[in-house]
Formats: C-alpha cells, sequence, structure tokens
C-alpha cells in the first residue's frame, strides 16, 4: 500500500479551511495537516496540527514521507474601517510575504503543487451585467486587499518559473455557506427579524460560490493534471440579484421577504450623503465571473445546487442563533 499523500492546509479554523480539511480527512489516500498558530486549535478529528513556528519544517509531527501540496487559504480579509497607519504594508505582510515565504518553504519540503486561494477582487470590483470577469482578463486591483493578492499571485508564478512548483490560483466571489459571518450573516439577520429592506427593486447580477462547490473544485485541484499553473475563476453557475437573493434566502430562512422597490438611482443619492457608496457599490452593483475555463479545463461542475446552499446555510444559522 503506498504512503498516504500529506497536504498542508493554512488557515484551518477559517470558513473555507476548516471545511476543506474535513473533506480531505475523509480521503483514504490523505493525509491532512493544518498550519495552526496553536497546537490547541479546533479541528476536525484526524487533521495534524502543525505549528506556525515550524513553517519551514512541514515534516514536523507527520512522520518522514514529502509534503504533496500546500493548500494556503490564510489571509488577511478585506477590512471595513481599517484602522492601520499604512494598509497596504499590512496587507502585504500576510497576503505577499507569508504567502511567498511559505511557497518558498513547500519548495524545500518536496512539495509538487501550491494552491492559492485568491480572489476576484485581483480582476476589479465591478462588472457591467452580462460581461462577467474572466481569468485572462487584464487585472485591474483596486485597494490594498485587492492588490495584495494580485501581488502574491505575481510572485508566485515567478517561484513556480524558477523551481518548477505548480501552482494553482483560485479567485474567489464571495463564499457562503455554514458558519458564513460578515454581510452574508447580517442579511440574514436582517431577515430573521422581519426587518424591511429597501433593496426590492434592483436587477444587478452577483456571482456566489457555496462552500461545499468551493471545497470540491479545491480537491479537484490537488490532483488534477490539467490545474497545473493555472488561474482559474469559480461560482455556482448562476448569479442572482441582490433583490432575488433576499428572496430565496428568507425562503430558506421560512420568514417572508419584506423588501422595498426603491429605485437604484435613489439608493445611491442616501449612500452618496452618508459618504457610504462602498456599500452601495457592494449591494447594489453587479459582479460576475466566468468560470467557463474552470469546467472546461477541469471537466468540473459545481455539484451544490444554489437553493440547497443557501436552505444549508440557513439551517446552520437557526442553530446557532438558537444555541
Amino acid at each position: 500500500m503506498s504512503a498516504k499523500k500529506k497536504i498542508l492546509v493554512t488557515g484551518g479554523t477559517g470558513l473555507v479551511g476548516r471545511a476543506l480539511l474535513a473533506r480531505l480527512v475523509c480521503r483514504p489516500d490523505v493525509r491532512a495537516l493544518a498550519w495552526v498558530r496553536r497546537v490547541d486549535a479546533l479541528l476536525p478529528v484526524g487533521v495534524i496540527p502543525v505549528p506556525l513556528s515550524h513553517s519551514r519544517t512541514f515534516a514536523a509531527g507527520a512522520q518522514a514521507e514529502e509534503l504533496h501540496s500546500v493548500i494556503h487559504c490564510a489571509a488577511r480579509v478585506h477590512v471595513m474601517d481599517d484602522k492601520a497607519n499604512d494598509p497596504l504594508t499590512e496587507f502585504r505582510k500576510v497576503n505577499v510575504d507569508l504567502t511567498l515565504d511559505l511557497a518558498r518553504s513547500a519548495v524545500e519540503a518536496g512539495a509538487r503543487r501550491f494552491i492559492f486561494i485568491s480572489s476576484v477582487k485581483v480582476n476589479g470590483e465591478a462588472t457591467a451585467p452580462g460581461r462577467p470577469f474572466t481569468a485572462a482578463d487584464l487585472p485591474a486591483p483596486i485597494g490594498p486587499y485587492a492588490l495584495s493578492k494580485y501581488e502574491a499571485e505575481v510572485g508566485l508564478r515567478k517561484i513556480s518559473a524558477e523551481t518548477g512548483l505548480e501552482v494553482v490560483i483560485i479567485r474567489l466571489p464571495l463564499v457562503y455557506g455554514p458558519g458564513v459571518r460578515a454581510n452574508f450573516r447580517s442579511m440574514m439577520r436582517w431577515l430573521s427579524v422581519g426587518l424591511p429592506l429597501p433593496l426590492g427593486g434592483l436587477d444587478n447580477k452577483r456571482s456566489l460560490v457555496a462552500l461545499g462547490n468551493l471545497v470540491d473544485l479545491i480537491d479537484t485541484c490537488v490532483d488534477h493534471p490539467a490545474a497545473a499553473n493555472q488561474t482559474l475563476m469559480v461560482c455556482d453557475g448562476e448569479d442572482l440579484s441582490i433583490s432575488e437573493l433576499l428572496r430565496r434566502l428568507a425562503a430558506a430562512l421560512g420568514r417572508p421577504a419584506r423588501l422595498l422597490a426603491i429605485p437604484n438611482g435613489w439608493l445611491a443619492m442616501v449612500a452618496r450623503l452618508l459618504g457610504r457608496e462602498d456599500v452601495h457599490a457592494r449591494l447594489c452593483g453587479s459582479l460576475q465571473v466566468d468560470m467557463s475555463k474552470t469546467q472546461e479545463l477541469l471537466g468540473w461542475t459545481p455539484p451544490v445546487r444554489v437553493d440547497d446552499a443557501l436552505a444549508e446555510t440557513a439551517r446552520d444559522y437557526l442553530y446557532q442563533s438558537r444555541s
């Protein structure tokens, strides 16, 4: 019987990393490792913790076989109202410097593949309806978070060219699923309490990706030969307006959607008066991705339907709210 492949996941206590580790420990050919700050971090049963201080010796606690691949989910994410004196420097420390150090360490540990979880924001902040971003588009990152992700991508490609490390870059739109936080959780809270929302008349289009679909794609990229040195886009394959998303999420929660059809122009005016054009752009603008390259190259199709993913997300939210 051949030795199990060691796969190291960073960000293993986060939304994506935790779900990914739970998937990997079910594979009989994989030994899953999680790069953690504390060895007592809450991880799925069967995952081997690798302390952060051992970043340059991945074999710690994992016996003798070499590392197969690294899946880098950890990041400094977009921070609203960032208080850092120099936000770009702070983003670069984690999203660029740490990423490239990790990739070099992976090479030293014998890793064949490095999967980098990036962001669609590398492409830009918004799309015209019906004109989605593709992996072939010229990058146009706006803001320190997106720029740091782009710089990490550039650095990883350079390391790949120098060392032969296979780099797979996956650019994500908004991810949702059990345990989701931030704006998506806020939407569920608004709907649960029956708060009237002035978002019923929007016809924008947003690409999202369910946690189950994302984890399935990452798992596919671990072994698929065609994924090597590719930049891939991912989504659910069904784009929704914010109005439609709220209605379907309300149905999943078993609550009525109290949506007021306020014209988008009025919403934009109010946002300007309040100095919150950024909020208006995220809720009312379009941001679509084209993942046809991913599907054709890997023969991959999202296995989870949007309504099923929303139902699973809603069940988890309701359970957590009652606990």
